[in-house]
């Protein structure tokens, strides 16, 4: 009798933990099946709708978040109902839908294609910025008067054309210029229009700075990124930007 008692004990034993496996396999099964009801009824009804790259549980029951991209959308458990907006979490009055997009919008600072972008060393040029910019862009010109003031830090700009024909034509004469680097600051600082340059000058970093900046889903201009990944749309006062900088480098 006493192996059959042992056993019975083992099995009692073993018991809660079977239960929880149970309503874990349970509950996994029906956020996959919830999963597979929202793609399948979003397909059917919003065939226009982009790719949806993620669908996860939110907070609140029967909610679920979904990814497409780096935009958040939400939906109920059956693809029904489809809704945006900011999912506030009130005690602590946490904007998640905005740490969600932070999170999603962190560039990988390191894979960056440093040998596109211009480059402007400064002090000892220990720190790290990176930013996005068109030539035409009048919030772009008053964050370069900033950044000058910078200590210690390398400025990467990446010249991204978006503001139309002479967007273009400037940015290609800057780029093509002997020193693009003199070229922009002395265009954004100090109006001194780029000259003209050979039409035998092949743009081609334009058209990969552009890639770039539709791969990190950069709209505006001026974007910077700091050393973490994180990044700031608009011209952030330079104030600002130091305290981001700090942050970011005892992160990274």
């Amino acid at each position: 009798m006493t192996p059959v008692k042992t056993r019975a004990a083992q099995i009692a034993r073993a018991l809660p933990g079977l239960a929880l496996i149970g309503t874990l396999a349970a509950a996994t099964s029906l956020a996959r099946a919830d999963e597979a009801a929202i793609r399948k009824n979003l397909a059917d009804h919003m065939p226009k709708l982009p790719k949806i790259d993620e669908v996860n549980k939110t907070p609140i029951p029967g909610i679920y978040e979904l990814r497409l991209g780096s935009d958040i959308l939400y939906s109920d458990e059956t693809g029904a109902y489809l809704f945006e907006g900011a999912l506030l979490e009130t005690k602590s009055q946490t904007d998640l839908t905005k740490a969600r997009i932070d999170k999603l919008s962190v560039v990988d600072v390191a894979s960056l294609p440093l040998k596109d972008a211009m480059v402007f060393k400064q002090g000892t040029g220990e720190r790290k910025l990176v930013v996005f910019s068109d030539p035409n862009c009048g919030y772009c010109k008053r964050i370069e008067r900033d950044l000058v003031s910078l200590k210690d830090v390398t400025i990467y700009t990446y010249l991204i054309p978006i503001l139309g024909p002479d967007s273009n034509a400037k940015s290609r004469d800057i780029v093509c210029s002997k020193d693009s680097a003199k070229a922009w600051r002395a265009w954004m600082i100090d109006g001194v229009t780029p000259a003209r340059q050979s039409d035998k000058c092949d743009p081609a970093v334009l058209a990969r700075n552009l890639d770039l900046s539709r791969k990190y889903k950069i709209h505006s201009t001026p974007a910077v990124v700091f050393e973490d990944g994180t990044r700031a749309p608009g011209a952030l006062p330079l104030d600002r930007i130091e305290e981001r900088m700090k942050a970011a480098a005892k992160k990274a």
